[in-house]
Formats: C-alpha cells, sequence, structure tokens
C-alpha cells in the first residue's frame, strides 16, 4: 500500500502551471523569531545578487523585494528547469510597537535578515502584584 499526502493548493499550482505557464513567485519564505528587545525576520534568498535586494518600510508595511536573473549565455538552452527565475516580493505588516526607524538588514549567506526593534513599550515587563490587607480574624 501507498501512502501519498494530497496538497490541493499544490495540486492546483501544478494545473495552473502546466495550462497558462508558470507563474511569478511572488512569496518569499520566511520565519520570525521574537527576541524581548526585537523581532528578527529571516527570508531565504539563495543566489541573490545584493544590488537587486530593496527593503523599504512604508506605513507600517515592510516590504522585503528581489531579483534572480536568467544566467544561461546566448548559445545556451536549459533542458531542464527548476530554480525560479524573476521577481520576489514579501510584505509585512508592522504593528504600531516597532521602531520603524530603527531597522536594520543584513544578507550573507543566501539569508536575509531584518532586525525589527520594538518600541520600550512593548518589551515585556514584570508586573508587581499587590496583595490585600489581610483582615483579622476575631478570636474563638
Amino acid at each position: 500500500m501507498l501512502l501519498t499526502a494530497f496538497d490541493p493548493f499544490t495540486e492546483f499550482d501544478r494545473i495552473a502551471r502546466r495550462a497558462f505557464g508558470p507563474a511569478e513567485r511572488s512569496a518569499i519564505r520566511m520565519d520570525a523569531i521574537r527576541r524581548p528587545e526585537e523581532v528578527e525576520l529571516r527570508f531565504d534568498l539563495p543566489g541573490i545578487d545584493t544590488d537587486s535586494l530593496d527593503v523599504t518600510v512604508d506605513r507600517g508595511v515592510l516590504t522585503i523585494s528581489a531579483k534572480r536573473s536568467e544566467e544561461y549565455a546566448e548559445d545556451e538552452k536549459p533542458f531542464i528547469r527548476q530554480r525560479v527565475m524573476g521577481s520576489f516580493t514579501h510584505r509585512v505588516r508592522l504593528s504600531d510597537a516597532v521602531d520603524a526607524e530603527k531597522i536594520e538588514a543584513d544578507y550573507e549567506g543566501g539569508v536575509l535578515k531584518v532586525r525589527v526593534p520594538l518600541q520600550e513599550k512593548a518589551q515585556p515587563r514584570k508586573v508587581e502584584v499587590n496583595a490585600a490587607a489581610k483582615a483579622e480574624l476575631p478570636a474563638a
């Protein structure tokens, strides 16, 4: 007996590509890591030239854009093509609790790391619990 997983979205994508050709891949894979003072976003962008990377913040939306260009010479014709070429975009809506002016980005080893600092009001803090005054019980 052969067991397989069925993903209807993958199947739809496969059928659409067969019917209409490859679609533009707009999503970039992302992980988000929460730390006490910041959130770090990690985007997988292997083989991307840093000149094509664009990181912008506008009205509370962080936009990551990149482009991977064709790498074939004029006399080369690919006969197997699995790597996706073209433009890629990923948008992340930022909370009001972030400090958008201090966002930083680094690209190394095919991974774009974007550090989004949190404002002090959004950082975790310890809340002191006040005990109610103890009522004295009457002597029995």
